[in-house]
């Protein structure tokens, strides 16, 4: 199966591992032990943010430590960003919007006044 880093960060357990990883090198006994879940599920996880390349794993002797690869955020981040965009265009544009509707309403506040002030005036 292939997978990509948005299917990798789409788990909350999987980037709690790449928080902990992100700040200093773990092995995966240390990775695991900050979890309440089976050292077979951390595996899976770890495999998974592996295959994606959000974490590296190095065999030092007979231990395996996982190394955070935050480079490939750069396709999240890039994403995102032109979602942004997006939405800050429309919003600046609805706030224009809101804005000629504010000051059209007000306008039509103040002819109405003056004429009903005009009117009580020709009454007198």
């Amino acid at each position: 199966m292939r997978r990509d880093v948005f299917q990798a960060i789409a788990d909350p357990t999987r980037r709690l591992i790449i928080d902990m990883v992100a700040r200093e090198s773990l092995n995966l006994n240390s990775v695991a032990e900050n979890f309440n879940i089976s050292r077979p599920a951390i595996s899976k996880h770890i495999k998974i943010l592996s295959e994606c390349g959000l974490i590296i794993i190095r065999q030092k002797g007979r231990e395996r430590f996982c190394e955070a690869n935050l480079r490939q955020l750069d396709l999240v981040s890039k994403w995102v960003e032109q979602y942004q965009i997006f939405w800050t265009t429309k919003l600046d544009a609805l706030g224009k919007f809101l804005d000629m509707e504010s000051r059209r309403t007000a306008t039509k506040a103040s002819s109405i006044n003056k004429k009903n002030s005009s009117s009580k005036k020709s009454r007198k």
